[in-house]
């Protein structure tokens, strides 16, 4: 299936928004440069979880700022939506991390199976998709079914903001326990979320959070946002990549994940050092805006890229509800 549509965005002036479709993956042009590629319906092998991921992923000039199966984590998928411990089971790839025994490779490596497309559509000068999914673990047991959308709104600053969204429901017929390998017992590696992989370049860039905060040491501190400046190989040109939480979630401001060193990496890890209940017949929500800009950041501007991704969690569309 191929499908495309454009726009005029209000606040980019002859800006022209196109996507196509192949039944397995949806491509996200802006200005004739395409910025985003969404998978729906990953092959990756089983033991790398298979889930779907945003990789490539570009900014409006066309530089790469996503990581796709790098060496040292191939089950690393460019943005992706990955939870280490959800219960006994992996949904984020590679071996499972257990108190006193370090990390194992355990056969316990679910998958997120696509079940159909909800959306996609030119929504209002903004991409929208929205899909059905299920979890299925390793031993083919469905443990959650979860409706997804995203939306792709372009902005100003040269950049754009993708609007993730999830609703999970726990459809085992028991409690889940939602950890990462920091509850586990590994110190400050709570990771688990919307989880970004950036390209081998960004190796030693630099982390900027809230008030002008720097470094590793924001990894395990609580943040409504966190962004990451890195340089790219062949052009020397720089890209800022903004991750923040949804204002009006219910649940408290995250801990964050991030890594210059030895790789670039970042996300909001909502099961940091504390296991959540995700109670049987519930429904568990997250949202979050990821702002792609290009051109490097200082704490002002990495503040401003911040609020205006906050500014569309305001008002972005609506996610198309299951029927």
């Amino acid at each position: 299936m191929s499908t495309t549509a454009a726009t005029t965005a209000a606040d980019a002036p002859a800006t022209q928004l196109t996507w196509t479709d192949n039944g397995a993956a949806v491509v996200i042009s802006l200005d004739g440069t395409d910025i985003l590629t969404y998978t729906y319906a990953a092959d990756d092998p089983q033991v790398e979880s298979p889930r779907p991921y945003f990789h490539p992923v570009r900014t409006r000039s066309g530089d790469l700022v996503s990581a796709y199966r790098p060496h040292d984590h191939v089950w690393h998928k460019g943005i992706a939506w990955s939870l280490p411990h959800l219960g006994p089971d992996n949904f984020w790839g590679g071996p499972s991390y257990r108190r006193g025994q370090d990390y194992q490779w355990l056969p316990n490596n679910g998958a997120m199976r696509h079940l159909e497309t909800v959306q996609a559509a030119n929504d209002d000068g903004a991409f929208s998709f929205a899909h059905r999914l299920q979890w299925v673990t390793q031993r083919g047991s469905v443990v959650v079914q979860e409706e997804r959308s995203f939306q792709v709104v372009p902005g100003q600053d040269a950049s754009y903001t993708l609007v993730f969204e999830t609703a999970m429901s726990n459809v085992s017929g028991k409690d889940i326990h939602i950890g990462s390998p920091t509850t586990e017992g590994r110190e400050n590696a709570g990771y688990g979320g919307l989880f970004w992989r950036g390209p081998r370049s960004f190796t030693g860039g630099k982390i900027i959070g809230p008030g002008g905060a720097t470094g590793e040491g924001l990894r395990g501190q609580r943040a409504p946002w966190l962004s990451f400046v890195g340089q790219h190989d062949e052009t020397c040109r720089f890209s800022t990549v903004v991750m923040v939480d949804d204002p009006g979630s219910a649940h408290p401001e995250p801990e964050w994940f991030a890594r210059s060193e030895p790789f670039a990496c970042m996300g909001p890890a909502p099961f940091f050092r504390q296991e959540v209940l995700f109670q049987a017949g519930t429904a568990l929500r997250f949202r979050y805006g990821v702002v792609i800009a290009d051109g490097t950041s200082d704490a002002d501007r990495a503040e401003a890229l911040a609020t205006a991704a906050r500014s569309v969690l305001a008002g972005a569309p609506a996610p198309v509800q299951g029927g």
